[in-house]
C-alpha cells in the first residue's frame, strides 16, 4: 500500500471514528430525553444502542493505534484531533447522561 493510500485509509478511519462517536452521542442524549419523559424503558435501549456505537468507534480508534505501533501512523491533523476528540467527549458525556436517568429515576421513586 503506498503512503497515499495508507493515508487515505487513516482518514475514513477518522472519519468512521466520527460518526460512530456522534451516533453514540445522538443517542445519550435521546435516552436523556425519554428519561425526563419518564419512559425508562426507552432511555435504557438508547442507552444501550449508544453503548454500541460507541463500541464500535472505540473499534475504529483501536485499529488507528495498532497502525502507529506497527509504524504505519498518520501525521498529526486536525481531521485526527477532531475525531478523539469526539469520541472522548461522547464517552464522558455519556457517563454524565448515565447519571442525570439515575437521578431521575430516583427522583421519581422519592
Amino acid at each position: 500500500m503506498s503512503a497515499g493510500e495508507q493515508n487515505q485509509d487513516q482518514e475514513s478511519l477518522c472519519l468512521e471514528l466520527i460518526v460512530h462517536a456522534g451516533n453514540g452521542r445522538a443517542q445519550a442524549f435521546a435516552a436523556l430525553e425519554a428519561a425526563k419523559m419518564g419512559r425508562y424503558a426507552d432511555a435504557e435501549a438508547a442507552m444501550v444502542e449508544s453503548q454500541h456505537e460507541l463500541g464500535v468507534a472505540h473499534t475504529v480508534q483501536t485499529k488507528l493505534l495498532a497502525g502507529e505501533a506497527q509504524g504505519v501512523g498518520m501525521t498529526p491533523s486536525l481531521l485526527l484531533v477532531h475525531a478523539q476528540d469526539q469520541l472522548m467527549t461522547a464517552i464522558s458525556e455519556r457517563g454524565l447522561i448515565q447519571e442525570l436517568i439515575n437521578l431521575y429515576r430516583r427522583l421519581e421513586e422519592a
